[in-house]
């Protein structure tokens, strides 16, 4: 049986670094080679796809997907469904995080690696979070710190509630015992170990966070915090934190609209940051795709319901690049390289031999092609490989 190749070429590559005009080999899940002229081997089972006019860049990572779904602040009627591979695919989502939220009742950590495990086998790279927002968190074993050890697809810790409502409301003792446990389970299994943050709009903002530091000896690296453009406020407090070295996640599916004034866009976030002195290569993008984005008024009433777009972690990119004038090599690095860092995934985010074969092919506008682990999932904005249960075009499942 051949092995599968897929040759990539005549595109402009972006590693994210330019590498000019020049063909990238997979063979397998992997990258190969990356130069001009090259040809499919004669051993393997190729297939050409030509990026003349186009440019090619690193899959995507999003470190924040509710895989499974989320929501259900309004009851079990706003509970959001979980998502197929090609809602990911579509806009060139590769690596993905499962994340669980608010809801760690009606949902749990084993369906979520459950779903994370079901992608990988339909062709994407998934991973996941052990916990949801209360604390003491949801587990599969007895800790998170053996779960991050004894279970394959686990990175981290996440997503834990800070300054919001729905949360538990932990002490900073507790969070700070909590960061130790994530610290070393990822120490012992060789993985991130990290605590995503899920932070909301009370008064505290990243106090928590801050609280930690001075009585933890935790490195800043371990706590992620996420939706940091919720507010001018917090946005302030990201400042902050990203001066002091920590990564600040900005969530790109939050913007401002006619149910959310107070929200601040991702550009205007990244504009902030950067204008500030934190250094670009600590601010990441996120989507939470999948997730419910409840407006709540000051009586703490639902007012109105969104979902996470996972075309906004492609279009928030674009935008960098658009309305900032950022090089390209910048404008894709919070949704590549940072994400792949923050995770110690250190086979993705880049275009580099021994790399995953993940690849997306854009006309600087929207995702046209995406390859992922060699295999060509979506052709000219079409998918052409579904999950197990999608239907197919003409209505074929």
């Amino acid at each position: 049986m051949k092995v599968r190749a897929t040759l990539v070429q005549n595109g402009e590559v972006y590693a994210p670094e330019s590498l000019g005009r020049v063909d990238v080999l997979t063979v397998g899940d992997r990258i190969v080679d990356i130069g001009p002229s090259l040809a499919l081997p004669s051993w393997a089972e190729g297939e050409v796809v030509d990026a003349q006019g186009l440019m090619v860049f690193p899959g995507l990572v999003d470190q924040h997907v509710h895989i499974t779904g989320g929501g259900g602040e309004g009851g079990p009627q706003f509970r959001t469904p979980e998502l197929a591979l090609t809602d990911l695919t579509r806009f060139g989502l590769t690596t993905v995080v499962g994340v669980l939220g608010t809801d760690g009742t009606t949902r749990s950590v084993q369906a979520l690696l459950a779903k994370a495990r079901a992608l990988v086998l339909e062709g994407i790279n998934a991973w996941i979070y052990t916990g949801a927002y209360q604390v003491p968190t949801r587990t599969i074993t007895d800790t998170p710190r053996s779960d991050i050890i004894l279970i394959d697809r686990i990175l981290g810790v996440g997503e834990i509630a800070i300054s919001d409502h729905r949360g538990s409301h932990p002490s900073d003792r507790e969070l700070a015992q909590l960061a130790g446990e994530a610290r070393t389970g990822g120490l012992l299994s060789g993985k991130a170990g990290v605590v995503h943050l899920h932070v909301g709009s009370g008064q505290r903002r990243l106090d928590p966070i801050f609280e930690i530091l001075k009585i933890a000896d935790i490195p800043i690296s371990v706590l992620v915090p996420t939706h940091l453009n919720r507010t001018r406020d917090l946005l302030a407090d990201a400042v902050r934190y990203g001066l002091m070295g920590g990564y600040c996640d900005i969530t790109s599916s939050i913007t401002p609209d006619a149910h959310d004034q107070k929200a601040v866009s991702p550009v205007e976030s990244v504009e902030t940051l950067r204008a500030a002195g934190v250094a670009h290569d600590r601010i990441s993008f996120s989507t939470d795709a999948g997730g419910s984005a409840p407006v709540f008024n000051a009586a703490g009433e639902l007012v109105h319901m969104g979902v996470g777009m996972p075309d906004s972690l492609f279009a928030s990119c674009r935008d960098l690049h658009e309305e900032l004038g950022l090089s390209w090599t910048e404008a894709i690095q919070p949704a590549t390289t940072t994400p792949a860092a923050i995770l110690k995934l250190n086979d993705v985010g880049r275009v580099a031999v021994g790399q995953r074969g993940d690849l997306i092919l854009t006309d600087g506008q929207a995702v046209l092609t995406v390859v992922a682990g060699g295999r060509v999932m979506v052709r000219d904005q079409e998918p052409v490989v579904f999950g197990m249960f999608e239907k197919r075009p003409g209505g074929a499942r």
